[in-house]
């Protein structure tokens, strides 16, 4: 086997490992590619979507004023059931969710008890780290997830 043959059959074998298709047959993994396409606002790589940084205050969405942490997780959350349904997917069928929340020790519960709102049990996984701000002044939460489509 040549070098370069050698390099690119280590490159599948830790590529299928990756992907947890270990046993898959080699040609699968030497072919398998993201299909990294835009749907509309998410990215989309096969079965799955993958939005990020929606924010829970946009000025021209909401030109009074950023609100509190309540407003701004119900906008941002809505935001993310609206894209996901154009892009042919569902707040039900989201996966994981993070949420980079400011000042979570008083914002937690508020930004909880509406999150909670807009997602049916079994909810996605979710986790969440504090944030010191954003680029906007007065926006206290940014939202990523990863959600299901067929």
């Amino acid at each position: 086997m040549s070098k370069q043959a050698n390099r690119r059959s280590r490159r599948a074998a830790l590529g299928a490992l990756s992907l947890g298709l270990l046993g898959a047959s080699e040609a699968a993994a030497e072919t398998w590619s993201p299909k990294k396409a835009r749907a509309g606002g998410p990215i989309r790589s096969g079965h799955l979507l993958f939005l990020s940084g929606i924010g829970g205050w946009y000025p021209e969405r909401r030109p009074e004023g950023p609100g509190d942490v309540r407003q701004q997780t119900a906008d941002a959350l809505t935001m993310m059931k609206e894209a996901l349904e154009k892009a042919g997917s569902s707040m039900d069928n989201v996966l994981k969710v993070t949420v980079a929340l400011v000042d979570p020790e008083n914002n937690w519960e508020p930004m909880n008890e509406v999150y909670n709102t807009f997602f049916r049990e079994p909810r996605p996984a979710r986790s969440y780290w504090g944030a010191t701000g954003f680029r906007r002044r007065g926006q206290l939460l940014q939202i990523d997830c990863i959600a299901y489509v067929d």
